[in-house]
């Protein structure tokens, strides 16, 4: 379907939302508490981000009208301040209508009580039932397109202002949503490379069961939904990559994404563990909510941190690590989209989760065939190997990962780069191998 720009969509629906401000600030002064007329977009043609997003999910009247409020700061800065100065008989507050004023804007941003007085004005029983838009079995919830920000201990729920998730806020203005910032909030990255399938060398069996993740993400929701297997079924799709480091547990997770399609955001561990009680909790909660329906998928690098075996109980703080531990199995079980944990040790994560995997997949340290090839890839175009470098022989002799042999070939083109020459020799290989064993701690011959 075509769409049309937003521009003149969204000057309508600030139009029709200052009607609907202005008949009720008039029935308010007039003493009536007339219905007022409520209604949705009627695109006709082309469709904006906006129609699109409201259509997408089957919003209501009082829904879209509550989208509008929530959006209408972030489109016009001072919307709210002169739809009510304009209606108003006299200069002044006017305490009704709700809303607060930010720390940094200056504008007027509306709150549950700004919904309720527009939508329900003096009607009690309508105002209660306006409020269960903000419940948290509401798709506005749920979905973590709105909600109302926390008020302090003793002061009504409604007087909360209404936060509109960034997010959306660019979908429904420039159709495209943004790449979640990284922060305290959002503690992930995304992670991106050039690299392609072909550039990844691993075993058969390895990538057979990477094969089975491209099946489920390919066909995920077929099964779920269309199968009607998610009566049966616990959503999403749970993972763990284990094997030495250097193996490709990341560069296959990344390669996974490209190639679906599909967002990938490496989980900061360092970021989302805290010391203090009850934190980890709440940044956990915070990255699920922000990942909930969004079709990412989600990759737990050195999972050993968080998802390690829990503890007997000899004090408070053990108490509360096991705690961390079941929560953050209770939250990965309810996400709906590829969770992957890797880690250096299979035998580190706590049992409780490795029944919950649906796949475990190992990452051996590759053979000799396997280096190899490795080594055939790696070096670039411009370079050649002296008469003396056997990759063959040098792949039999010397154990090293896929990110160890980039690590040796790195250092050889560096050398022969800091010589002015092109061709690479025996001793540059050597040399690049025995830094890279003493890295790793090995013994070098």
């Amino acid at each position: 379907m075509e769409v049309k720009a937003p521009k003149i969509v969204l000057q309508h629906a600030l139009s029709y939302l200052s009607s609907i401000i202005k008949g009720r600030l008039n029935n308010f002064f007039s003493g009536k508490n007339g219905k007022l007329p409520l209604s949705l977009p009627s695109p006709n043609g082309k469709q904006s981000p906006l129609e699109l997003f409201v259509k997408q999910h089957g919003f209501n009247e009082e829904e879209y009208l509550v989208l509008l409020i929530a959006l209408a700061p972030h489109i016009q800065s001072d919307f709210f301040d002169r739809t009510i100065q304009d209606s108003l008989p006299q200069a002044g507050d006017f305490p009704q209508i709700g809303g607060v004023r930010g720390k940094q804007f200056r504008g007027f941003l509306p709150t549950g009580e700004t919904v309720l007085f527009l939508l329900a004005g003096s009607d009690i029983e309508k105002r209660f039932n306006i409020q269960k838009l903000f419940d948290e079995d509401h798709f506005f919830a749920k979905k973590r397109i709105l909600w109302l920000a926390e008020t302090p201990t003793g002061e009504p729920r409604m007087s909360g202002n209404i936060v509109l998730s960034q997010e959306y806020v660019d979908l429904c203005t420039i159709g495209k949503i943004s790449h979640p910032r990284f922060s305290m909030n959002f503690p992930a990255q995304l992670i991106e490379t050039q690299m392609e399938w072909k550039d990844l060398v691993l075993n058969a069996q390895t990538l057979e069961q990477i094969q089975e993740l491209e099946t489920w993400i390919a066909h995920g929701n077929t099964l779920m939904l269309d199968w009607g297997m998610n009566r049966k079924l616990k959503p999403g799709y749970r993972s763990l990559f284990h094997g030495p480091p250097g193996t490709g547990k990341t560069l296959t997770a990344t390669l996974l994404g490209k190639y679906t399609n599909k967002d990938v955001y490496r989980v900061d561990l360092s970021m989302v563990v805290s010391k203090f009680i009850g934190e980890t909790e709440k940044n956990l909660s915070n990255l699920f909510a922000k990942a909930q329906d969004k079709d990412w998928i989600l990759f737990f690098d050195e999972a050993d941190a968080l998802f390690g075996k829990r503890t007997n109980v000899k004090d408070a703080h053990d108490k509360y690590a096991n705690q961390e531990v079941a929560y953050l199995l209770q939250r990965v079980e309810g996400y709906n989209g590829l969770v992957i944990l890797a880690t250096n040790f299979k035998s580190n994560i706590d049992d409780a989760f490795m029944r919950r995997f649906q796949a475990v997949i190992h990452f051996p340290i590759p053979n000799s065939s396997e280096r190899l090839k490795i080594w055939e890839q790696s070096f670039p175009e411009k370079v050649e190997l002296g008469s003396d470098v056997d990759l063959e022989a040098i792949s039999k002799k010397y154990e090293l990962s896929g990110s160890g042999v980039i690590n040796v070939v790195q250092y050889c083109c560096l050398e022969t780069l800091g010589r002015g020459e092109h061709t690479i020799t025996y001793e540059d290989v050597k040399r690049g191998i025995r830094k890279e064993f003493l890295k790793e701690g090995k013994l070098f011959t």
